[in-house]
């Protein structure tokens, strides 16, 4: 979290912790714990315990992960977490973890089990699996196993290869699965996770985005006082809701600059002047900096170049743009000091923070800001998915239009395009993905899939015929995704007519394009974005 913004949570918000020992679902079991409107977040399993604990957690869920517990230089725990009084629920590797500090037996006897594997509950009425089928299916992903509990715990559910598959210790309020309930191949792993939080833990759920909207114009007001702010608006639902946040908190003590770099796609210009003032009424300034940006990008072909220095150029731009509120004002104008970005919990754990988590990408709002920034920010949207933001957007009352949106993001097609970028090649770009999205409406799909990237490949070409003549023109690939909260996402299964028309239109309609192709890749191994 930035040190030029408070911290996010509200103190009367009860906050469950989520150690992530680096497990690839640690994000997702955040998710499900806040879809039991519980407010989580994830903290590395190299945070001292007793830094974990001075956050006054009302409960800790312990990740799984890829190591093994006997690995030298596995992940290990401060058995003082345990002996804290704060429920703990460990899940696959947390489980195994949980069990061998507190003396119980993790055998390292190679007996792997992965994929959806039948459970036994032995407990139909322990705090866990109270109301769950004695014998259901869940997706397991280990290959030490657990063959004894820790003195104090109960055995309440096992497999054919382990004895020990979920233990309970009610007095401690300690629980544990070998398991991953998060994921939606285990059957009832919401309730489970649910029965943890609610009976385990004795949280209530009141997590709500009601509670979001009030708790961050609180932290707002509190942040930013009586002086003014500029917004960086693109026009997407991250920026658009920040926006309506900070305008419900300060009112007329917010300008919105829209920055017109040349990098949108077709007609969104027009859209964010007309659509979203008439919704909030806020004040917006448009600012032309598209050579600028062209400028800036000569010659470069390196992604994160790219995004480094549209992250520079944006902030550039507005602190051109504050000099010029500033002037507009008057000698009794307020200062501008406060920057306020629609910087979402994927963007912060992609650029390698919040999680002590490798750096994926940079994106623009975190790994690209310049050193010498000279403004503070305002992050209300630091801490929640994509999904939340839509929620938090309705509760605030944006059009369906704007709240609903595909993601695009903010480098814009400057990270759509792979090689050098430049106006011609733009150009080319916004035809083809205008004709993707106007199909893709006319099919009703819009709500289907999470976002359709479409991607130039500049640096390549290939030979076509058209018009019975030769051509040598670029690929265009299409990147139809569905997704949840852009951490994971699986590639969206087209009809083949809709795949045919898009191509068929781009090929005809689109100079120097004689070839398009579908992406079909999940998230991991690829991104989203294919800069």
């Amino acid at each position: 979290m930035s040190s030029a913004i408070p911290d996010q949570t509200a103190p009367e918000t009860d906050t469950v912790l989520v150690v992530d020992f680096g497990a690839q679902y640690a994000q997702l079991i955040a998710r499900r714990v806040r879809e039991a409107r519980v407010y989580s977040e994830i903290v590395p399993s190299s945070m001292p315990v007793a830094e974990m604990l001075a956050r006054n957690p009302k409960a800790i869920i312990l990740s799984g992960g890829p190591s093994s517990v006997y690995e030298e230089g596995a992940p290990r725990l401060d058995r003082a977490i345990f002996e804290a009084g704060v429920p703990v629920f460990g899940m696959c590797y947390g489980f195994q973890l949980m069990a061998i500090t507190l003396g119980g037996t993790v055998d390292n006897t190679g007996a792997r089990e992965y994929g959806r594997t039948p459970l036994a509950v032995s407990r139909t009425g322990s705090t866990l699996f109270e109301g769950v089928p004695a014998q259901h299916s869940v997706w397991m992903s280990h290959g030490d196993a657990c063959s004894a509990a820790p003195e104090g715990f109960t055995v309440t559910a096992s497999t054919d290869l382990v004895p020990v598959a979920a233990f309970e210790n009610d007095e401690a309020r300690l629980y544990g699965v070998q398991y991953h309930p998060e994921v939606l191949h285990s059957d009832h792993g919401q309730q489970i996770l649910e029965h943890f939080l609610y009976r385990g833990a004795g949280i209530a759920p009141t997590w709500t985005t009601g509670n979001v909207v009030d708790e961050q114009v609180a932290l707002i007001r509190a942040q930013v006082g009586d002086k003014r702010a500029i917004c960086g608006l693109s026009g997407g639902v991250d920026s658009a809701v920040a926006a309506a946040l900070v305008n419900k908190a300060i009112g007329d003590k917010l300008t919105c600059v829209y920055v017109d770099h040349g990098l949108m796609r077709k007609g969104e210009t027009e859209q964010v002047e007309k659509d979203f003032v008439a919704a909030t009424g806020v004040q917006l300034k448009v600012v032309d900096a598209q050579e600028r940006f062209l400028d800036a990008l000569k010659g470069v072909s390196d992604p994160e170049e790219k995004r480094k220095i549209i992250g520079r150029e944006f902030i550039r731009v507005f602190e051109q743009a504050q000099a010029e509120i500033v002037a507009e004002a008057g000698e009794h104008g307020e200062s501008v000091e406060f920057l306020v970005q629609g910087t979402l919990y994927p963007d912060v754990v992609e650029s390698g923070g919040g999680t002590g988590t490798a750096n994926i990408k940079s994106h623009h709002n975190v790994g690209g800001l310049p050193e010498d920034l000279q403004f503070q920010l305002v992050e209300p949207l630091r801490k929640l998915f994509k999904d939340e933001v839509r929620m938090v957007g309705q509760e605030l009352g944006l059009p369906e239009e704007i709240v609903q949106r595909q993601p695009f993001p903010g480098p814009g097609l400057g990270i759509r395009i792979v090689g050098e970028v430049t106006k011609e090649r733009l150009d080319l770009l916004r035809e083809a993905d205008a004709i993707a999205r106007e199909e893709l409406t006319a099919a009703g799909l819009d709500r289907e899939i999470w976002q359709c990237p479409v991607v130039l490949l500049a640096d390549v070409r290939s030979v076509g015929v058209q018009g019975d003549g030769r051509t040598y023109g670029h690929p265009i690939v299409l990147r139809p995704v569905s997704s949840e909260d852009a951490m994971t996402a699986d590639w969206s299964r087209l009809p083949y007519e809709v795949l045919a028309k898009i191509s068929t239109r781009i090929t005809n309609e689109v100079r120097d394009v004689n070839r398009v192709v579908l992406d079909c890749t999940s998230k991991p191994p690829g991104t989203i974005e294919w800069e």
